[in-house]
């Protein structure tokens, strides 16, 4: 039996660390972006290598992008793409499946 491939893609990118945290806090923003230092205070164990390694991998995945604004200072933020709006919207059965079945380990 085939596993099937469109299982297979969700998982290769939601099955590494880091990467489905990332796409729920950006969705979780009320102006819908927000910068380096707010990702890394708010998710307190990543590391600014691993925060900036996986930044790039969800940019090249289409999932998020990277907005630079031309003033002084030089101003970055990450907003979610469509493609990475929709994915939070696929995330939510998930994530009341895990509240309902938590606790119940």
């Amino acid at each position: 039996m085939k596993v099937c491939p469109y299982l297979h893609y969700s998982f290769q990118v939601l099955g590494k660390k880091w990467n489905g945290l990332i796409v729920h806090y950006l969705s979780l923003q009320p102006d819908g972006k927000a910068h380096f230092s707010d990702i890394k205070r708010d998710l307190e164990e990543i590391t600014p290598r691993a925060l900036s390694i996986k930044l790039t991998e969800l940019i090249e995945l289409g999932l998020i992008h990277k907005q630079v604004t031309a003033s002084t200072p030089i101003e970055i933020s990450y907003a979610l793409t469509t493609k990475g709006m929709e994915l939070t919207k696929a995330l939510a059965p998930v994530q009341q499946w895990a509240q309902q079945f938590m606790e119940e380990k």
